[in-house]
């Protein structure tokens, strides 16, 4: 009987993995609004990095945290934004992982939303004691350019 059911056993763990990553990834936005800063960095691991491209690039929880409370940040929650991520297509390694997918930030214009930036996403993440959580999101407008063409590319390589 164990023979029958170990296969099911390690399906099972790899589709309650990525179900764990998606779920990491669709509560940034939520967290990210609210201005939730500090709840948003522990996405990240310890030392986990952002690089959204066009700005500085945030290495460790101090400064995610700082982006989420920083003057930049809080002006677009003020207004009413919405950040959004798009369910990732998950390549499982193991206790790693790749993820790459599409995220959008709009703001509120009064009847309508305007859309601010999409962008394609490339997330390392790894299993730590906490959970699934992200060691570098890297971020790159959908611009035409080839920073954003690489990440494009990992797509097909995940």
């Amino acid at each position: 009987m164990d023979d029958l059911l170990a296969p099911l056993e390690r399906r099972l763990a790899l589709i309650e993995d990525e179900l764990a990553i998606q779920r990491l990834l669709a509560s940034y936005g939520p967290l990210a609004d609210a201005g939730l800063g500090q709840r948003a960095a522990a996405l990240w691991t310890d030392d986990g990095a952002y690089d959204p491209g066009g700005v500085s690039r945030a290495e460790g929880r101090t400064a995610l945290v700082e982006i989420y409370h920083g003057e930049r940040h809080q002006s677009l929650i003020q207004r009413g934004s919405m950040h959004m991520t798009a369910p990732a297509q998950i390549s499982l390694h193991g206790d790693r992982a790749e993820a790459v997918g599409y995220s959008v930030l709009a703001l509120n214009a009064g009847n309508e939303f305007k859309l601010l930036r999409a962008s394609i996403n490339h997330w390392i993440l790894a299993r730590t004691e906490q959970g699934w959580r992200i060691v570098e999101r890297v971020n790159r407008v959908l611009d035409g350019s080839a920073e954003a063409q690489a990440l494009l590319e990992h797509a097909d390589r995940s």
